[in-house]
């Protein structure tokens, strides 16, 4: 019996020591590595070290960004996760007690978060306001600017426009204010330059083209300003027949009849039912007519031109100098109220 106790015993001692090292072996560290969108960081180098004790060890992380190790000896440990060769996050001085399986996780997503904004993004936000705060100064020039239009103060406007394109030269829509208080002034070359530098920010403003065309067309410049009409119609072909009408207008003034017309037919073609187009285009055809003996002849088509424009709009602002001209050539009103015969007044004889 008591051979039998002391192998019990020598048995217990054996397996006492035994165990001596399975708990050393389960001291450690174990974890997950999750990156910025919380998705596991497979691949990643997990490095503890002890710089007391000059202990280190590394770990990869697993597919699901898992890492566990073990078999190290109690201390304070620093513990780093890599990847790529790359630190991108760490911990320091994890205590780690003899038996223990500290658990340390990587997580970038909830490390960013305490973390507030990086310097570049504080930086960015800085700059984010930086330019709110202009463009809030720069709109409120600009409707100053509007106002002052509004009450014929052109040269107060276009102090303010230029103090505002030369805080921010950049802005196409800046420039075009200027350009529209210069043509206010009457300051055409001005204004010019003004489109010209909206326009090398925006080729493609049908606006800006227009009022290019404008100023060139007011400083004596009709090609110029033909050109500038038909590249305003190209770029924005919704307002086409506004651009094509302020083309003929000009040709009209200038005494450019056949261009006129044209430009006029360009308008009538975009927008059927703009009255006034007819009416211009009449006059010019007017323009063409002949005399033959007393009698003016006029193009065929001239009173077709002229009675549409009533048909229109028969009580508009043309309707009486239309039904004149109608009367000059000897033809008819001819609306979709009826007709009516109109002659022109009876000329006296020479005596």
């Amino acid at each position: 019996m008591k051979k039998y106790m002391r192998q019990v015993m020598m048995l217990a001692v054996v397996l006492a020591f035994a165990a001596l090292p399975l708990v050393a072996q389960m001291t450690g560290i174990k974890g997950v590595a999750k990156d910025q969108e919380g998705k596991p960081i497979a691949d990643g180098v997990v490095e503890v070290v002890n710089p007391d004790a000059g202990r280190k060890a590394t770990a990869k992380t697993n597919k699901n960004g898992e890492y566990t190790i073990i078999g190290l000896t109690p201390g304070n440990y620093d513990a780093t996760l890599s990847r790529n060769g790359a630190k991108i996050d760490g911990f320091n001085k994890i205590p780690i007690s003899t038996g223990n399986v500290v658990e340390v996780n990587f997580d970038l997503k909830k490390d960013k978060a305490q973390a507030g904004p990086t310097e570049a993004e504080l930086k960015q936000q800085q700059e984010v306001t930086k330019q709110n705060e202009k463009i809030k100064g720069l709109n409120a020039k600009l409707a100053e600017a509007r106002d002052l239009e509004k009450a014929g103060n052109y040269d107060q406007a276009i102090t303010i426009l230029q103090e505002a394109t030369t805080a921010d030269p950049s802005k196409d829509l800046l420039w075009a204010y200027l350009g529209d208080a210069y043509r206010g002034a009457k300051k055409y070359p001005e204004a010019a330059e003004a489109y010209q530098k909206a326009l090398q920010i925006n080729p493609n403003s049908g606006a800006y083209h227009n009022g290019l065309a404008d100023a060139y067309a007011k400083s004596g410049q009709t090609e110029k300003a033909m050109a500038e009409w038909n590249a305003a119609a190209t770029a924005e072909p919704a307002n086409a027949a506004t651009y094509y009408f302020n083309e003929g207008a000009v040709l009209t003034n200038t005494g450019k009849v056949d261009d006129a017309i044209t430009a006029f037919d360009k308008t009538i073609q975009i927008d059927p039912k703009r009255a006034d187009a007819y009416y211009w285009k009449g006059v010019n055809m007017i323009g063409k007519a002949t005399l033959k003996g007393d009698k003016m002849v006029a193009p065929e088509g001239t009173a077709d031109a002229f009675n549409k424009y009533l048909e229109l709009d028969p009580s508009g602002k043309y309707a009486d100098a239309a039904k004149q001209m109608l009367a000059s050539i000897g033809a008819s009103v001819e609306t979709g109220f009826g007709k009516q015969k109109t002659t022109a007044p009876a000329k006296k004889k020479p005596n």
